[in-house]
């Protein structure tokens, strides 16, 4: 806890939430952009397809934009830490899978509640994940 609360620490967490809102907007921006020009999604193939798209795109800037902005990571190894990036936000997306399927399906709770819960614990769990797993600061 005391490691949190360091002047950097805090630095790092409201970057981090900063840049997830520029995240939100990059996926949510993308899909609307793919379901207005070539996509329809009405179709359900190019309504997953246009979701992926967004998500792929959403996970390309945050990678970037959290190694040089949130993390500062000076790791030589770009592809490796990528890969964990990637399978990281995989993992989580699993979670947010897992979590509506539950609360939403099986429990028959409001969706739009249920999405917003989701996203917070996602937004937690990408933090963790990225800290401890990916932007991994090298011992002095």
């Amino acid at each position: 806890m005391r490691e949190f609360l360091k002047k950097d620490s805090v630095r790092e967490a409201v970057m981090y939430l900063f840049i997830g809102g520029l995240t939100t907007l990059v996926g949510l921006g993308s899909y609307w952009l793919v379901t207005r020009t070539f996509l329809d999604p009405g179709i359900p193939l190019q309504l997953q397809a246009a979701n992926c798209i967004s998500w792929v795109l959403a996970v390309a800037f945050a990678y970037v934009t959290n190694r040089i902005f949130v993390f500062r990571s000076h790791n030589d190894n770009i592809l490796a830490e990528a890969g964990k990036f990637c399978l990281s936000r995989l993992a989580t997306l699993g979670l947010d899978m897992l979590f509506m399927f539950i609360t939403v399906s099986v429990c028959d709770l409001d969706d739009r509640w249920m999405k917003l819960i989701s996203t917070v614990i996602v937004t937690v769990a990408n933090y963790i994940l990225s800290k401890l797993l990916v932007f991994m600061k090298k011992e002095e």
